[in-house]
Parts: structure tokens; C-alpha cells; sequence
């Protein structure tokens, strides 16, 4: 996975820019104030400030539409090119403030395509199992520029001539930089390179990125990820068998049996359907049935996987390497090449022949070693059986459907246990999620499975594909998380935090060493920022093994407690030095833990959550969100802090904190190691609706 993190980690610099941004700007505005006299002309410092964010709002709501047309990687080059014209600008035209708000206006458009685009490439590019520590490094290389630019700007603030020009122009080292990498080291995406039918060149790139030659499983859940998203799925319990005379011995009937495929060209396992019309019911009931009605079903549906302890259970999977393929009966036997699973690409049909598609491990680390194809991340496997519909018809068309099959994924029911499973591991539970596939019947006559061409499959995104009822879902749920984190007010505090520590009385504790208290509050910066990096190595550590909403639930409370204290100390007389130190600590402790949850998180999750046709609109939209309540937040700062004080500014901000802890438990899902393509089935999986299900077609029996 090498291939992966060296890509996330440079792709990340693009958030870097934007840290390095954040933190140069809070410390030369105390320099541009002095040079343009703006003390008598607020107005114009708080555009300063936002005209980035302005810069970024704007290009954001174009990134979507833009990164679709052109690529991820053309975005990215976008972003650096317009961040070393900015720097540019600042050194050399910024003689006039008007200049300078043109300069911001430059840096804005850059940080927005970066915010925007760099989850979204990381996202496209990481495996499902480390993506949300990949997806982490978006704020280890932001946190990691504003401590490198604080330090800069206290270094030049000690200086006896101080050039704000040259503390914001700067920058034009890592933009250099940047360019360079993206030009010379990083790929195009490979869901965005099958996305426009280059399939052969996104087999290339996950070749890179694995460090392996086999990467046809990934590849068909690429290719299957382009319909992702078209049409509610529907969600069923199997017992699955490497052998069909397993089944046949608990006296299910033959004609109730399915036989599964996989990529390499046998049948590997077959499956009987458990009470299919109220697997919905029992899924969503699982949470409701502890009084747990408020929560959104996707909470409860996300929940049941992560509950199952794949490494305890019966894996029969495990057989598949042991005992061969499906065992069938005479009377059943069909011609070997109706089973065959031929792809006319080069890009998925060069799996060995031992490699088999359904098979997993106990332990998940095994199952990469293996390189098993059908694998597709978080326990998750990647396989296929022949519609219904197709069966009665020999000649219809789309008579595929996939299953992204999960162990133990959902508690079986009670009725289940009418069926003695052995112990011994020759039948396991799964829950699989199906829908159509992109593998068709072949019309030649040859009866094989086949992949269709998708140079000419493609339709372009449009704008009524947001109103799917997953799309929609996803959508709503994204931009709540990021309205809710910008109303915590971390950016509010960001652009600010020296002004606001000056405030807070922060110069007495360095006043003794005869540094201006300028200059101190940039050091408090730098060294808050500072603290940072570790909390966010730590959230990179957690984030794949407790999950998104985890971390948030845990930290999120730290935040309301922290803001709470300041409230109390802007309340409360204290001596000067305590109030100093209450504040600093405060803030610091904010800041740290922010970044261990509510600061990546957002960003992450909104990458996760919608299918590859949509996504990059999708995650446009969250980041316009995003931009619009920072402005708003950055904008009213000054205003607030004139009519309330701290105390009342610190005060609103933990209500919301309190307010996106209600949101969090209760409407957002854990995506946590569980593939895109999956995950976007579970948002347009209407778990809501149980009742437009279809009805049962395998009733259930009692069997002796």
C-alpha cells in the first residue's frame, strides 16, 4: 500500500497551501492594518480576510462539473499554478489594497479546488481499509503549514523591518513544489479514468498503487461502481456452502438454491435465500427494537455490520481454497461454459486460475497477502448469480445481478435456527446487498458472461441525478456535517487567534523577554498549532480502527467543555495571568481535539458517501457549504466580538457543538473501512420504506 500513502501524502500538500494561507494571513494582518491605516475602515479588513473564502466559494461551485470534464489530476495541477500566480502577485503588484484583494481572490480560487478536490482524489485512490488514515493526512498537512507559517511570520515579525509582502509571498516555494509533484508523480484517479471508458489506463494505476499485478477485483467493483447509485437495491440473508450437497442435506430444495459467480471462470459457491421480504425489517428493527426510533435506518443498517466480529465466525469462504468448486449434482449439472465469467478487456481477466473470487480470511491482513480478487475492503466480497429474470428468459438483457456480500453483516432471524448449521463451518451467514450489474449474458449464442463495452456506456452527469433517493440522502447528511462544523466556529477562531489571545491577555506570560505583544500571539499560535500534530497522528491511528462516529462522539463533548470554560473566564473576574492561562489552555485544547474529529471527519465522510457518477458534484455542493458558512463565520467575527464579547461568541459556538453531537448519534452512519460503491448502495437502499420491498418469492419452510 506504499504506492497509495506516498499519492495521499503528496497529493495532501495541496492542504498544506491552504494552512500555510490561514496562518500567514492572521499574522500579517497586523502589518497590512498598519500600512493601509484600515483601524478607521473595518469593512475593508474583514474583505481581506474574506476574499479568499469568497475566491474559494466561487470556484468550488464550478470543481464539480470542472473535476468531472477534465480529471482530478487536472484540478489539482489547477489549484497549485493558481496558488504560485497568487504569491506572485503579492510580492511584486500588491502596492494598492485593491491589488491585494485580487491576490486573495487568486489564493481563494486555489484553496477551494484543493479543499474540494484533494478528499476526493485521496478517496478515488486509497483502499477502503486505510482510506480513512489516508483521508487524514487533508489536516495533517494543513495543521503542519500553519505551524511552518507561524513560525515564519514570528520570525520576520522580529525583524526591524517587517514585509508582510514577502510573509504571504512565500508560499511560492511550496506552490513550486506542488506543481512539480502533481505534474511528474501523480496519477489521474482510477474511478474517474473508468468514468470516461479508459479502462486499460486505470488498470495501470491500480497496478501502481497496489504494487500488484492482479487487480481485477478492484477493477470490477470499479466497473460495477458506475451504476451504483441508478436504483434501489434490495438486501437478503444466505446461507452460503462451497458444496451444494451441504444444502441438499438440510432438505432445501434444489430449485431454491443459487448458484454464485466469481471472476475466475468456475462456480464457486452456492446459496439459499433466507426469508427475503423481511430482511429490511429485521435490519432496521435491530436498533429501533432498544428505543432507538430517532435514528436514521443508514445509522442502523452501518451499525449491524460493525457490530459482527468477522474473525469469530464460521468462515466458509476459507473452503472454497480447501475443497474446490461447487460440488454439484448429476441431475443439476450444467455445460462448464455457462458459468464462465469471460471479460473481452485485458483490464479484468487476467486472474490466475487458483485465484478465487469468494473467498476471505479471518483475518483481514491474510487476505491482502493472498491477493484473493474478489476482496473489495472492510470484509466485504464482490460476486455475481444470474437474475431471475434472466432464467425465465434466456434472451433478456442485463441478466446479471452483483452482491456485495458481507458476513455475519445482519442478526439472523430467530426462524433461522429451524436449520441446524454445523458447526464444523460448511454453511456461514451473509447479508448480501444486490442490484443489476454491468455483466451481461453474452447474445452470441456462446452463453458466457460477458462485459460490455463502456467507451460508449457513458452518459454525462446531470443534474436530476441529485434527486435519487440515495443521492439525496447522502446529500443531505453531507452538508448538515459540514454546516454544523463550521458553525463550531474553528475557522472563526483560526483567522483570529492572535488577535483573540492578545485579547486574552496572552503577552504577560512572554512580556519579561521583551517581545512585543504582536509577536507573542503569533508565538501562541505557533505553539498552539504546534500541539496539534500529534492529536491528528493519533486521529490518522484511530480513524480506521474506531470509526468516523466514534471519534466524533467522543470528541465533540471535549469541544462543548472547552468552549464552555471560555465563556466562564470572559464572565468571571480573574487576575490577569490566570485569565491568560485559562484562555490559552482553552484554546489549545480546542484546537487539538478538533483535529482529532470534527476538523478531518467532515471531509472524509462526504468523500465516502456518494456513487462515482455524482461524487465529485456531490462533494462540490459540501464544500460549497463549507465556504459560505466560513465566510459567514469569518465575516460576522469582528461584528460579534464588538456586540457580545468572547463570552457570548464562545457561547453560540457551544450550543452548535451541542447540536452536532444530537446530529451525529443520531443520523450519521459509520463508513469505516466499507468500500464507496458499497456504501453508496446503502444510502440508496430504502430502508425507510420497507413496504415497497418486493414480496417474498422463496417462502420460508420448516425443514426436518
Amino acid at each position: 500500500m506504499d504506492g497509495a500513502v506516498l499519492l495521499a501524502f503528496a497529493a495532501s500538500i495541496g492542504n498544506m497551501l491552504q494552512g500555510w494561507d490561514n496562518a500567514s494571513i492572521a499574522g500579517a494582518m497586523f502589518y497590512i492594518k498598519e500600512e493601509f491605516n484600515l483601524d478607521s475602515m473595518p469593512m475593508v479588513e474583514g474583505c481581506i480576510m474574506a476574499m479568499a473564502l469568497f475566491g474559494a466559494t466561487v470556484i468550488t461551485t464550478l470543481s464539480g462539473l470542472l473535476s468531472d470534464k477534465f480529471g482530478r489530476w487536472a484540478m489539482l495541477l489547477t489549484s497549485a499554478v493558481l496558488s504560485l500566480v497568487s504569491a506572485l502577485l503579492v510580492i511584486f503588484w500588491s502596492q494598492h489594497v485593491y491589488m491585494l484583494l485580487f491576490a486573495r481572490l487568486i489564493q481563494g480560487f486555489s484553496i477551494g479546488l484543493a479543499v474540494t478536490l484533494v478528499p476526493l482524489y485521496i478517496a478515488e485512490t486509497a483502499p477502503s481499509d486505510i482510506r480513512g488514515k489516508l483521508s487524514t493526512f487533508p489536516q495533517l498537512s494543513g495543521s503542519a503549514g500553519m505551524f511552518l507559517s507561524y513560525c515564519m511570520v514570528f520570525w520576520m515579525s522580529m525583524l526591524p523591518n517587517v514585509s508582510w509582502r514577502f510573509m504571504l509571498g512565500i508560499q511560492l516555494i511550496p506552490s513550486v513544489i506542488y506543481s512539480l509533484l502533481v505534474i511528474f508523480y501523480l496519477p489521474e484517479t482510477p474511478s474517474w479514468l473508468v468514468s470516461q471508458g479508459r479502462v486499460d489506463e486505470a488498470k495501470k494505476v491500480l497496478q501502481r498503487l497496489r504494487k500488484e499485478e492482479d487487480v481485477s477485483g478492484e477493477m470490477a467493483s470499479l466497473l460495477e461502481g458506475t451504476r451504483v447509485g441508478h436504483q434501489a437495491p434490495s438486501m437478503e440473508e444466505y446461507l452460503i456452502s462451497t458444496n451444494e450437497k451441504s444444502l441438499n442435506d438440510k432438505l432445501v430444495p434444489a430449485e431454491e438454491i443459487i448458484k454464485l459467480y466469481g471472476l475466475p471462470e468456475e462456480v464457486h459457491c452456492v446459496a439459499y435465500p433466507l426469508k427475503r421480504q423481511n430482511t429490511e425489517d429485521r435490519v432496521i428493527g435491530h436498533s429501533t427494537g432498544h428505543g432507538a426510533s430517532f435514528y436514521d435506518p443508514i445509522v442502523s443498517i452501518t451499525g449491524s455490520f460493525h457490530e459482527s466480529v468477522i474473525e469469530d465466525a464460521h468462515n466458509i469462504f476459507n473452503e472454497v481454497k480447501e475443497h474446490g468448486p461447487v460440488e454439484r449434482d448429476e441431475e443439476n449439472q450444467d455445460d462448464p461454459k455457462e458459468h464462465d465469467l469471460e471479460h473481452p478487456r485485458d483490464d479484468v481477466d487476467d486472474v490466475g486460475e487458483n485465484d478465487q473470487l469468494i473467498q476471505s480470511k479471518p483475518n483481514i491482513n491474510d487476505l491482502l497477502a493472498g491477493g484473493k480478487s474478489g476482496y473489495i475492503g472492510g470484509g466485504w466480497k464482490l460476486a455475481w448469480k444470474t437474475s431471475s429474470e434472466y432464467c425465465l428468459d434466456r434472451h433478456m438483457d442485463g441478466g446479471m445481478e452483483r452482491l456485495y456480500l458481507h458476513e455475519e453483516g445482519v442478526p439472523i432471524s430467530e426462524n433461522v435456527s429451524l436449520i441446524d448449521v454445523p458447526a464444523s463451518g460448511d454453511l456461514i451467514k451473509a447479508t448480501a446487498l444486490i442490484n443489476k450489474s454491468v455483466f451481461h449474458k453474452d447474445q452470441t449464442g456462446n452463453n458466457n458472461i460477458d462485459l460490455r463495452s463502456h467507451e460508449k456506456g457513458f452518459k454525462s452527469t446531470k443534474w436530476n441525478d441529485l434527486l435519487e433517493p440515495g443521492v439525496k440522502r447522502a446529500l443531505v447528511l453531507g452538508v448538515g456535517i459540514q454546516i454544523l462544523q463550521q458553525f463550531a466556529g474553528i475557522n472563526g477562531i483560526l483567522y483570529y487567534t492572535p488577535q483573540i489571545l492578545e485579547q486574552a491577555g496572552v503577552g504577560v506570560l512572554l512580556s519579561k523577554f521583551g517581545i512585543n505583544p504582536s509577536s507573542v500571539s503569533i508565538l501562541m499560535s505557533a505553539i498552539t498549532t504546534l500541539l496539534m500534530l500529534p492529536f491528528i497522528c493519533i486521529a490518522m491511528w484511530l480513524m480506521d480502527r474506531k470509526g468516523r462516529r466514534r471519534l466524533l462522539i467522543v470528541t465533540i463533548p471535549i469541544l462543548v467543555v472547552s468552549l464552555i470554560v471560555l465563556v466562564t473566564v470572559n464572565i468571571v473576574k480573574l487576575s490577569a495571568e490566570l485569565h491568560a492561562l485559562l484562555s490559552t489552555m482553552s484554546v489549545g485544547i480546542y484546537f487539538c481535539v478538533f483535529v482529532m474529529g470534527f476538523g478531518p471527519i467532515p471531509n472524509i465522510f462526504c468523500s465516502e458517501i456518494f456513487p462515482n457518477k455524482v461524487r465529485a458534484i456531490c462533494l462540490g455542493l459540501c464544500s460549497l457549504t463549507f465556504w459560505i458558512c466560513d465566510i459567514i463565520v469569518t465575516y460576522t467575527l469582528p461584528v460579534l466580538l464588538r456586540c457580545i464579547g468572547l463570552a457570548g461568541v464562545f457561547g453560540i459556538y457551544a450550543i452548535v457543538c451541542v447540536l452536532a453531537f444530537v446530529f451525529v448519534c443520531f443520523k450519521m452512519p459509520e463508513t469505516k473501512g466499507v468500500p464507496i460503491e458499497v456504501m453508496a448502495e446503502l444510502f440508496a437502499f430504502d430502508a425507510s420504506h420497507p413496504s415497497q420491498q418486493k414480496e417474498d418469492v422463496y417462502p420460508q419452510k420448516e425443514y426436518l
